[in-house]
C-alpha cells in the first residue's frame, strides 16, 4: 500500500501526453507508449511531482462526487501496477 503522504511522479523518460488528432492520452517513454484510458488519464493528469497521493484521490472524489474508498482503492492499484512497470515512482 501506497502512503498517502507519497508525492507520486512519472520516471525519467515518461510522460503524459494528448494526441489532439485521436483524442487519446498516451503515456510515452523511449521507444514505448501506453493508451490510457479516461479514468486512467484522470488520475495520472493530476500526477504532477508536487501533489500527495492523499490530494490527488481527495480531488477525484470530489470531482466525480464519489466515495473516498472506492477511490482511493482504484488509485492504489493502478499506481501500484504503474511502479511495478516502471512508469510511476514515489
Amino acid at each position: 500500500m501506497i502512503e498517502g503522504s507519497a508525492i507520486p511522479r512519472f520516471t525519467r523518460g515518461h510522460r503524459l501526453q494528448h494526441d489532439k488528432v485521436r483524442n487519446l492520452w498516451l503515456v510515452q517513454a523511449p521507444e514505448k507508449a501506453f493508451v490510457a484510458d479516461p479514468v486512467a488519464a484522470s488520475v495520472l493528469q493530476r500526477i504532477d511531482g508536487a501533489r500527495s497521493l492523499d490530494a490527488i484521490i481527495d480531488d477525484l472524489a470530489s470531482t466525480y462526487d464519489a466515495p473516498r474508498p472506492a477511490i482511493a482503492a482504484d488509485v492504489q492499484a493502478m499506481l501500484s501496477g504503474l511502479m511495478a512497470k516502471k512508469v510511476i515512482a514515489i
